[in-house]
This record gives C-alpha cells, sequence and structure tokens, in this order.
C-alpha cells in the first residue's frame, strides 16, 4: 500500500503499533479528524447559507466573532466531547474553561483549540484553518481552578492544524515527526499525502506584517531592513516576503518549503504580552515545527519551554527554518 493510499485511522492504528499510542487518543484524533472535515464543508457553503458575516457579540480576545467562527467552536466541543478521556476543553473563543469531568486523573486528556484561525480571511475567500493541541494529565488535577489546564507546551503529546484551501488539509503529529493527510472529497477520508514532513534548515523566505514596522523593535526591524536588502545587503542574498493574516497557512507553506514566521511582541501589543495566544496557537505550531526539524522561539526562549500564566496568555512568535530563528535570537540577544 502507498503512503497516498493510507487513510487517517491506518496510519494511527500504525502509529499505535510501532510507537505504543494510546488507542484512545486515536479516537480523539479522529474526533478532531471529523471536526475538521465538518468545518470545512460549512466553510465551502458558507456564502450559500449566509454564514460569512459577523455576529453582534466579541469572544474574550476581544474581537468580532464571525458567524463561522462560533459554529467552529460548537463542532470542536460536540466530537471532542465524545472521548471520555477529555477532562476539559480550552477554547480561544470562550473565556471559561470546559470542564467535562469533576474528578480529572492522571492519564486523562485536556484539549486547546483555535477553532477557526484567520476568520477575518473568510469573506475575501481566503486560506483559513483551525489549530489543535493535546496534553495528558501526569497527576490528578482540580477541575475547580481553571489554572489545573496551565501546562508548558513540552507537555502536549499531539497537536495539528487543518488548512482550508483549495483541498483541505489535515497535519498532525505525535512526538514521532509530522505527517500531512489530504481530505479526499466524496469519500470522507483523509489520506496521507506529505509523510515525513520536514522544513529545512536554511530559507530565502519570511513572513511577517510589515504595516507594523513602526511599532517593531530594534532586533525585529534590523532583520526586516536585512532582508529586504538583498544581495547587496549584510545577509548577502535575496529574500522574498509574505503575508496571509493566516498562521495555519504561514506554516502550511513553512513545513512544505521553507520559511520563518514572525508576529513579534511590539509597542502595540506589548501590554498585552504578544498577539497569538500561547496555549492553542503558539505551543502547537511550536511543536509541529520542532518536530519536523525546525525551531520556535519568543526571540528569547524556547516556546515549549514557558510556563503559562493565564489559558489565554499571549506571546511573540518566531518560528520556522532553523537558521533564520537562531539569527533572530541572536539579534535580540545582541540588542
Amino acid at each position: 500500500m502507498t503512503a497516498q493510499q493510507i487513510t487517517f485511522r491506518e496510519f494511527l492504528l500504525s502509529e499505535r503499533s510501532q510507537h505504543q499510542l494510546d488507542k484512545d487518543l486515536i479516537f480523539l484524533l479522529e474526533d478532531i479528524a471529523t471536526s475538521c472535515r465538518i468545518i470545512s464543508h460549512q466553510i465551502r457553503g458558507g456564502a450559500f447559507a449566509g454564514r460569512l458575516g459577523a455576529t453582534d457579540a466579541t469572544n474574550v480576545q476581544g474581537e468580532t466573532q464571525k458567524q463561522l467562527d462560533v459554529i467552529a467552536n460548537e463542532v470542536f466541543v460536540r466530537h471532542c466531547s465524545n472521548c471520555n478521556r477529555v477532562a476539559a476543553l480550552v477554547s480561544e473563543e470562550v473565556d471559561e474553561v470546559y470542564w467535562l469531568k469533576d474528578e480529572p486523573q492522571a492519564g486523562d486528556y485536556l484539549v486547546y483549540f483555535d477553532p477557526l484561525d484567520g476568520s477575518s480571511n473568510l469573506d475575501v475567500n481566503l486560506s483559513v484553518g483551525s489549530i489543535f493541541s493535546i496534553s495528558q494529565l501526569p497527576t490528578a488535577i482540580d477541575a475547580t481552578d481553571d489554572r489545573s489546564v496551565l501546562w508548558a507546551g513540552s507537555e502536549q503529546i499531539s497537536a495539528g492544524y487543518s488548512v482550508y484551501g483549495p483541498s483541505t488539509a489535515l497535519v498532525v503529529t505525535t512526538g514521532t515527526g509530522v505527517n500531512g493527510f489530504t481530505h479526499q472529497q466524496g469519500t470522507g477520508e483523509f489520506r496521507l499525502t506529505f509523510p515525513d514532513m520536514v522544513i529545512p534548515e536554511t530559507t530565502s523566505e519570511f513572513a511577517i506584517n510589515a504595516s507594523r514596522y513602526t511599532l517593531w523593535d530594534a532586533p525585529v526591524r534590523r532583520y526586516y531592513d536585512e532582508c529586504i536588502a538583498g544581495n547587496a545587503g549584510p545577509r548577502g542574498k535575496a529574500f522574498n516576503m509574505r503575508w496571509t493574516a493566516s498562521m495555519v497557512a504561514e506554516v502550511h507553506r513553512i513545513l512544505t518549503r521553507g520559511g520563518v514566521f514572525l508576529y513579534p511582541k511590539d509597542t502595540g501589543n506589548a501590554e498585552a504580552g504578544g498577539k497569538l495566544r500561547l496555549m492553542y496557537e503558539a505551543n502547537p505550531m511550536a511543536l509541529i515545527v520542532e518536530q519536523a526539524g525546525g525551531a520556535a522561539s519568543t526571540g528569547s526562549d524556547r516556546i515549549l519551554d514557558l510556563q503559562p500564566t493565564s489559558h489565554h496568555q499571549r506571546v511573540p512568535v518566531i518560528l520556522g527554518s532553523r537558521e533564520e530563528v537562531a539569527v533572530l535570537d541572536r539579534y535580540h540577544r545582541d540588542a
């Protein structure tokens, strides 16, 4: 059987055989894949059902919710609740933790998710996605205290994302590399189409929102200036710049052809700690990137080593090809 024929379930069963993957984790990952398939369908039909616009509500981040933000959140909650090992769900869209167990025990799962990343792109038909992360409890925790879900990214046992673009992609790590799947229309199956994804160590492509240039700290300005200086500049080569305002699309491009993604802390978001959320954006993407051979940093610290202080905590994010992340870390140390 070729890689292109292997279904997501077949892949997970193989992982169970080779790496002792927990059978309940397989069920949970299949439920997440189902959620992504349903959300993809909702997005593709959104214009016909009048679901592309905004609601009258804002989420805990202070962002106006799209109708599909709410729908995607409901889909994730419904399907992730199927697994009786899930103790709690942590969503970008909701202030409180969804506790599913009164007395979570060692071995239970915590699921963190951004149900619809980049939803501002919906109205202009650009790629959006979903991000998820799973941690397993080493000990029992207190379900009356939301601080009980504050585990460092190094505790993750699985992470992934789905991209809703020309095709629906599902990229997953269970701690033994990164593999990409594509949804096969008409079958309901995700099939392995991008096995063993690896990020090249070097790159000549970077992604950043250049409209925030005047807000950046000196290390980020230095990096940007040197990249756009081209062959005659300090880096001695030409760089391409990309920006889609969808983290999943940016990371997916990096996984398929290399690059570095930056959403640094600046004077516009410093009070909040940065822009991207640690638990359900930075942590899962950092695990995926590291498992693919890349690096993920805040500019001063490895993202996966950060000890969370809030389940909606924001952090700076620099991730992608290892060589470029090292350059940016050095510039921050030298500042």
